[in-house]
């Protein structure tokens, strides 16, 4: 009998080998070294997650917006006390980066892993998670991904056939309520729901949702918000800020280094997950407090000598909060869009955010399809200019602003003029990254 976590022959063979050839993309620059050795070794071994699982507490996050942050919230929780914890820290969130985060790690540490939401059924039937944390689901990358509502019905089902899985999810999502509500034990969070243009259909009768009741949202057939394990607080009136409230009585301050209210949902969310994991919400909190930045998000780096807070917004739906954050405020915005395969290559989202709002600012779109961009800012009425390489757009982006009222139809300034700006640059998920990459 093999000792327990020990991995069988055939097992440790295909780890071998998503090390051996990870290692060897990294020396040769061809990536970051998670990707092409999980496919080399689930083709050893078409089994390996289930096995490299096995003996782990594994929690798993997904969402379409927010999983990034919530996984590395998550993650710094559970490391609480020097536990020793994996991760798929580059954002590699299909099963071959989950073999190489898993075939990377010590064996028996926890595993914290951030999941693509098509693959969510597969990953719980392989992992066997301890915890699943759902956030949200909206329409992205339709050219080559699925309608949400479908994507909700295979949640469903996968999360129905896992008795010992607890799901922690989003109350305040129809569709996240739909796929989480077959499982055997939730936690429903009441995360808030900015977006909700992908959750008018109910996905229980096909009728309509209404979102006006005092309870949340309901639809007339009877599928409607579930009552609250925990919920957000906003006292702002009286200095108190958001505080994260458990059916229990409990009563947890949530402060972050890390701007947004989508981010203070995120944190609740995780802490209700790392509870699952054995770690009290007010003692998780606390260390997501520590968290100034994720990949690269809400950074402030130099950009050419201008000072910028960079941020990614992949679809209407996180675009929408991004604009919250950004707005009202009158500091330059560097707007971008790709639309490269992992973008999606289709950029007529650009019509459902609310571009309108970002009149009156200093604004310059760029990237690969800033023409694209620019047409909807004209629509939108909002004045801006066009540059497509983005280090050279948050530069003017700062000389707009230092020009002063002038704004776009005025001079650019001299050169210099503009370097002590801030600037916000919001950009999908290339655009972002190329930025990020040459900051």
């Amino acid at each position: 009998m093999r000792p327990a976590g020990a991995l069988p022959p055939r097992a440790r063979a295909a780890v071998a080998a998503t090390r051996a050839v990870n290692a060897a993309s990294r020396r040769v620059g061809a990536g970051s070294g998670t990707v092409l050795g999980g496919w080399v070794g689930l083709a050893v071994e078409p089994h390996l997650l289930e096995r490299l699982a096995a003996g782990r507490d594994v929690a798993l996050v997904s969402g379409t917006n927010g999983k990034t942050t919530t996984t590395r919230l998550l993650v710094v929780a559970v490391a609480e006390g020097g536990r020793p914890v994996v991760t798929n820290a580059t954002g590699s969130n299909m099963p071959q980066g989950h073999v190489a985060a898993l075939a990377g790690g010590l064996p028996g540490a926890a595993a914290v892993l951030e999941a693509d939401e098509g693959y969510v059924p597969a990953l719980v039937a392989e992992l066997h998670p301890a915890v699943v944390a759902l956030l949200n689901l909206s329409r992205d990358q339709l050219d080559r991904t699925n309608e949400v509502r479908m994507v909700a019905g295979r949640w469903r089902q996968a999360l129905g056939a896992a008795p010992a899985t607890t799901v922690v999810a989003n109350a305040d999502d129809p569709l996240v309520v739909w796929g989480a509500s077959a499982a055997a034990r939730v936690v429903w969070v009441g995360a808030g729901l900015g977006w909700r243009m992908d959750a008018a259909g109910c996905p229980a009768c096909e009728g309509r949702i209404d979102f006006a009741g005092a309870r949340g949202w309901a639809c007339t057939c009877g599928f409607a918000r579930p009552a609250l394990d925990v919920w957000m607080a906003h006292d702002a009136d009286d200095g108190a800020g958001t505080t994260a409230v458990f059916a229990d009585g409990r009563r947890v301050p949530v402060v972050l280094g890390i701007p947004g209210r989508f981010n203070e949902a995120n944190a609740v969310v995780a802490a209700a997950a790392a509870e699952v994991l054995g770690v009290p919400a007010g003692r998780a909190l606390a260390l997501m407090a520590r968290v100034d930045e994720v990949a690269g998000r809400f950074a402030v780096r130099d950009v050419h000598g201008v000072p910028t807070r960079l941020m990614l917004a992949k679809n209407p739906a996180g675009w929408a909060e991004l604009l919250d954050l950004v707005c009202p405020g009158e500091g330059p915005v560097v707007v971008g869009i790709n639309a490269r395969v992992a973008d999606g290559k289709d950029p007529s989202w650009l019509w459902d955010v609310a571009f309108e709002r970002l009149r009156g600012r200093p604004v310059v779109a760029t990237g690969e399809r800033c023409r694209d961009l620019a047409v909807r800012l004209r629509y939108a009425e909002v004045p801006h200019r066009t540059v497509e390489d983005p280090a050279r757009a948050v530069r003017m982006a700062s000389e707009l602003a230092a020009a002063g009222p002038a704004g776009p139809a005025g001079p650019a300034g001299a050169d210099g003029a503009g370097a002590g700006v801030r600037v916000d640059f919001i950009g999908n998920y290339t655009a972002f990254h190329d930025l990020l990459a040459g900051s």
